[in-house]
């Protein structure tokens, strides 16, 4: 099998494909692949992947465990969603230092025997052969799987970057926040700053926080001219309480400026490749679900790889097993994204005096903590009954 990328999702389909015998090469461009970005939420269906491939108690050790996701607006509370809300000892969510992670599945990926070959980018494939930027082409494969994210150049590309992105930095945790809460602040949905804690890395036992600042993607390039002074100012005024996390940002450089698009395949499976993750499907952030999405393909794909003899049927299961869960978490990010991250003043109204006061009522506190926590769609069942059912034939 051959891997394109060296991600989460690569390296989750690296590690359950070794424990299923099959010889594995991950292609990735960097020289020494590293990971993008600054934290993340492990969701209860993540984390239970996790377990699935050993390593839930590493990251458990490394990451933060939240009991609730809590924001305001002004003298407004917009987000209040608690984990205990399905149920007593109801699991929480996990979040992580990207590069934790990211250590913790390379090391892992390695260990299973997986070879890495590192400073390939990988520009096309066919008949089961990548080719790279040099020129030159991989042996054959008898699989290609997709793992190069949103901007994959074997999967379609998106029309549009969506209008708002975010920029993020890894800081030492400091301030008066929650240790157990993603915390927000909004003005309107144009503004909108974020605390997230995020635990330690392997080698550092100083706890960290990622921290958040929503800015529309064609403001970026005035964002890096301006003062930075004077974007620390705007922050402060909407959320005086981050001074701490602030003081720690001494250039433009130690933010990093995510852009986010939306967009789903109508099938994983293409005639040279199988795609996973953002490179069949993508989203805005604002469910916390991207990694846990690509960790339940790779879930999904070795599942269904190890049931079936026949690939073409193998890979047919897995896009029947997945499509569901995506669609619906699809739908929902493109429902929700517009009231936390858009000009729309109307869409902030809505959010803050109609939305907010109704999903403190039940069923509101269950339902969107179900949505949170992965289980929309009940997608670890589907795929765990499933593989019950072909063992059993």
């Amino acid at each position: 099998m051959a891997i394109a990328g060296c991600g989460v999702a690569g390296l989750a389909c690296a590690i359950l494909l070794r424990a299923r015998g099959l010889r594995v090469v991950i292609f990735d461009r960097l020289e020494r692949p590293a990971p993008i970005g600054s934290g993340l939420i492990l969701q209860p269906v993540g984390l239970r992947v996790l377990d699935a491939i050993g390593l839930g108690d590493s990251m458990r050790a490394l990451g933060a465990p939240i009991d609730r996701l809590y924001g305001k607006s002004g003298r407004h509370v917009v987000l209040d969603v608690r984990y205990d809300a399905l149920g007593k000892g109801a699991p929480l969510g996990l979040c992580v230092h990207r590069g934790a992670l990211f250590e913790t599945f390379y090391s892992a990926a390695l260990a299973a025997g997986a070879v890495i070959d590192s400073g390939r980018n990988v520009t096309a494939t066919s008949g089961g052969r990548l080719t790279f930027a040099d020129g030159r082409e991989s042996a054959c494969f008898d699989l290609v799987i997709d793992a190069l994210g949103m901007r994959s150049p074997l999967s379609r590309q998106p029309e549009a970057n969506l209008a708002f992105g975010a920029l993020w930095a890894s800081l030492d945790w400091a301030g008066p926040f929650d240790p157990r809460a993603l915390e927000q602040r909004y003005e309107a949905a144009r503004k909108m700053a974020g605390v997230l804690p995020i635990g330690r890395l392997p080698a550092d036992p100083t706890p960290k926080a990622a921290f958040f600042w929503s800015l529309r993607h064609d403001r970026c390039a005035a964002w890096v001219s301006q003062s930075l002074e004077a974007w620390k100012d705007e922050v402060r005024a909407l959320w005086p309480a981050t001074e701490p996390l602030l003081a720690q940002i001494a250039s433009h450089s130690d933010l990093v400026f995510a852009a986010y698009a939306h967009r789903t395949l109508r099938s994983p499976v293409s005639r040279h490749c199988v795609h996973v993750g953002d490179a069949w499907h993508c989203t805005s952030p604002q469910l916390g679900q991207g990694a846990n999405m690509a960790l339940l393909d790779a879930y999904a794909l070795a599942l269904a790889l190890e049931r079936q003899d026949d690939l073409a049927l193998a890979l047919a299961e897995y896009a029947r097993l997945r499509l569901w869960h995506i669609r619906l978490y699809q739908a929902a990010s493109w429902a929700f994204t517009p009231a936390y991250q858009s000009d729309s003043l109307a869409m902030a109204w809505v959010r803050d005096r109609v939305v907010a006061p109704l999903a403190r009522v039940w069923p509101g506190p269950p339902v969107l903590a179900g949505l949170v926590a992965g289980q929309w769609g009940w997608p670890l069942a589907a795929l765990q009954a499933w593989a019950k059912g072909q063992s059993g034939q």
